[in-house]
């Protein structure tokens, strides 16, 4: 495996030694290397000197054979949007915060390209949710790796979600809002709110409130490939759809949103012998006092 496609965000201070010796590195190694032309944007920007054998892409090339990610969580989901359907592999470097979906920090290059150079990896298939609604814009990507939120509006106000599952009728969720999620998201707003760590490569979904105004509403896991279907009900006109942070407005008016396991994954490079355990331990201080 020696052609890597790089994606990256703009906050890289302090970064950006580490990242121009990352860069010639590859190559030394022997490494294709495209990036995001977005990145390289930035990169530039920031008086970084790329190497003029990297090849500059707006789209993912069709010969990439990893896509690593150079940011926090945040950019590792913009990155798996920017492979799409591809089920390209995609490999994290945390030069963010938690950096819960990255593998490696940006001094343990050498170690990074020893496995990608011989494909030695962990590869972690992780379900992705599809989003269905008459008010999504058509330029709206309706794909979300980490969870699918329906929230109140720009008011105090709170929202009545009416939720089914294949067709019948669950609860109806007076809150701020309800997630969506999938276990690789239990870690992300799920957590957040009150829900459940899930094992990352379960096929699951969980339905977790936000601030609910009921002490029966807890969080509920279901199989994977059920169809959730909910209803906004809020006293303002639109309450919003979030995907991974993206988000657009739906109408107050009952307006269906139906979610559903996607028919792709996302495949997620981690370092060779990655347990789970160990990384609740050391993202999370999993059982620290």
């Amino acid at each position: 495996m020696n052609r890597i496609s790089i994606y990256g965000n703009r906050q890289q201070e302090g970064y950006l030694p580490l990242l121009s010796r990352f860069f010639v590195r590859l190559l030394e190694r022997g490494f294709e290397v495209s990036m995001a032309s977005g990145f390289a944007a930035s990169l530039r920007d920031q008086s970084v000197a790329l190497p003029a054998e990297i090849l500059v892409a707006e789209e993912l090339p069709d010969d990439a054979e990893c896509v690593v990610s150079i940011g926090g969580d945040g950019t590792f989901l913009r990155a798996a949007q920017w492979v799409g359907k591809r089920e390209v592999p995609i490999l994290g470097i945390n030069t963010g915060h938690l950096g819960f979906l990255a593998s490696y920090s940006l001094d343990q290059m050498e170690e990074l390209m020893d496995v990608v150079a011989d494909n030695t990896a962990t590869y972690e298939r992780r379900m992705v949710l599809q989003v269905s609604c008459a008010s999504m814009p058509e330029d709206f990507w309706p794909y979300a790796l980490n969870e699918v939120s329906l929230l109140r509006g720009e008011t105090a106000s709170m929202v009545t979600v009416h939720a089914e599952v294949n067709g019948h009728f669950l609860a109806d969720y007076m809150a701020d809002g309800l997630v969506v999620a999938t276990p690789t998201g239990s870690t992300a707003y799920n957590l957040s709110v009150g829900g459940p760590i899930m094992e990352p490569t379960l096929q699951c979904l969980v339905l977790s409130p936000i601030a609910p105004h009921s002490l029966t509403m807890r969080p509920l896991v279901i199989d994977g490939g059920s169809v959730v279907t909910l209803h906004a009900d809020s006293r303002i006109d639109n309450s919003r759809v979030s995907l991974d942070g993206r988000y657009y407005n739906i109408p107050s008016d009952g307006s269906a949103l139906e979610i559903r396991k996607a028919d792709f994954e996302v495949v997620v490079m981690r370092r060779p012998n990655s347990q789970f355990a160990r990384l609740l331990r050391n993202k999370l201080l999993w059982g620290q006092r």
